[in-house]
């Protein structure tokens, strides 16, 4: 294990510096300080991990990823070892390393009643640092199988099960409707958060690897799904849940009124160098974001870096706690207060805030919205205060209020592929979907979920697709569809 005494010896977490807040908002590089980066405090942080009789940190990784096993490697100056043990159960460390909110930390034992172990900032440096002395390299399978895989969409999920199928000796294509790969990590999250380099040389290595891609193609519209079915072995859908949930309310229809992931697909392009036609930008305006959770965060950064006059965040429930709740002990992940990167950087957050219609000016745009106070009713629903109205001004207002799933119209037209009750795409234990040959992973599966999910899924559904296409499989698979349902 790590230092038998460390968790005593070292008490303090120390997670990540960020650069300061003047500075940062200056630009859209990630908000990580890569100066103040120390091996020393690092270890000592790592040294923290208790290698627990049971790790719980297990239990709260969707990958399995064997947190004692690098912490130890990590606290011993093994970085080679370490990185051997992240990456065998983890494709993208340096994705999950930087997004993910870590529901292994709130697993952590050490978290009882010390803060827990900085899992997410050790498994960063591994990676980190393996790049830089070049430890990741392409893996060639020996042989190819001669069986061909079509995945479709290239985020996190389908970006590992791509990769576990071309090492498995499949001939593996991946397309993406977006002119560049990576999904929501390449144009939903922020660079801020996660700059883009970090996705083209994981492309690279897995084009030297054998995977091939194509940009640009919408399946189901520049081919349909049949055709698709008909050109490979198998197909995966990985087409993540993109469905935004709307705010149907009085004016609605106002102009300056947009969901936030278009806004953040534009700034992302925009920061990318290409040209963005009628680009949504808050320089100088009153700007709401609908919605508290990290798609709502990401809203926040993005229209302070583009000089919004004002950010202010609505929620219309009550402010988490700030400590774990009582009903939602160790080793749960509970809801409590967080602050992101984003929050430090400014503008307002309000609570119990039901929006009750959006006001517009004389022409056509919004100015303003009326909110009330959320009352919570006998019966559980949230429903806005009679007499407690009152307007908040607003130049624009971004809607994020979370996905309600896959655009399943030309899947279940073109593919006849059976839908649950809530639109979404039904699967078996195994990935299966109801059309042979046919399977789905990650969010188009399970509902707008974590990257960590993501890319867990896609590893099983590729070891399904290996066993469908060969009879058998060595490909770990760290999570079925019904572990995941029961784990929602």
């Amino acid at each position: 294990m790590a230092d038998p005494r460390g968790f005593l010896k070292v008490r303090e977490r120390q997670g990540p510096s960020y650069r300061p807040v003047p500075v940062r908002l200056r630009d859209y590089s990630e908000v990580r300080d890569e100066r103040t980066r120390d091996s020393a405090v690092l270890k000592e942080q790592a040294g923290r991990c208790m290698d627990c009789g049971i790790p719980f940190c297990h239990q709260g990784c969707p990958l399995g990823n064997l947190i004692p096993e690098w912490n130890d490697l990590a606290w011993r100056d093994q970085w080679g070892d370490a990185i051997e043990r992240l990456h065998a159960t983890n494709n993208f460390p340096e994705f999950t390393g930087r997004i993910c909110p870590a529901p292994c930390e709130t697993s952590c034992v050490l978290g009882i009643n010390q803060p827990a172990v900085t899992i997410k900032n050790v498994e960063v440096e591994i990676i980190d640092r393996a790049f830089e002395e070049g430890r990741v390299v392409p893996y060639v399978p020996q042989r190819l199988t001669g069986k061909t895989v079509a995945v479709v969409g290239s985020g996190p999920a389908g970006l590992a099960a791509a990769q576990q199928l071309t090492r498995a000796g499949h001939t593996v294509r991946v397309y993406e409707k977006d002119d560049a790969l990576g999904g929501l990590l390449r144009y939903g999250v922020p660079d801020f958060k996660m700059e883009k380099h970090h996705i083209d040389r994981r492309v690279e290595q897995m084009t030297a690897e054998g995977t091939r891609f194509r940009t640009g193609v919408a399946i189901g519209a520049d081919i349909t799904w049949e055709d698709l079915r008909a050109r490979y072995d198998a197909v995966l859908i990985a087409t993540g849940a993109p469905e935004p949930r709307d705010l149907p309310l009085p004016g609605r229809d106002l102009d300056g009124i947009h969901y936030a992931m278009p806004y953040l697909h534009q700034s992302n392009q925009a920061i990318a160098g290409k040209d963005v036609a009628d680009q949504i930008v808050a320089e100088g305006k009153h700007v709401i974001v609908i919605g508290g959770g990290d798609t709502g965060s990401d809203c926040i950064g993005t229209a302070l870096r583009q000089g919004a006059a004002s950010v202010t965040t609505l929620a219309i429930g009550k402010k988490p706690p700030t400590e774990r709740p009582e009903n939602q002990p160790w080793p749960m992940d509970p809801r409590v207060f967080e602050v992101s990167s984003s929050h430090e950087e400014g503008g307002t957050r309000e609570y119990l805030a039901s929006t009750v219609e959006f006001v517009g000016d004389e022409n056509g745009h919004v100015r303003s919205l009326r909110v009330a106070a959320t009352q919570y009713n006998a019966d559980g629903s949230r429903t806005p205060t009679p007499g407690t109205e009152h307007d908040i001004p607003a130049d624009l207002v971004l809607i994020a209020m979370g996905f309600t799933g896959p655009n399943v119209t030309d899947l279940s037209q073109q593919a006849s592929i059976a839908l649950t009750p809530r639109n979404g795409i039904e699967r078996g234990a195994d990935y299966r979907t109801s059309a042979d040959g046919f399977f789905v992973a990650g969010d188009a599966g399970r509902g707008a979920s974590l990257v960590v999910w993501a890319i867990a899924e896609g590893r099983a559904a590729a070891a399904a697709i290996d066993h469908y296409l060969v009879g058998s499989t060595e490909l770990p698979a760290p999570v079925t569809a019904h572990d995941a349902a029961l784990r929602i």
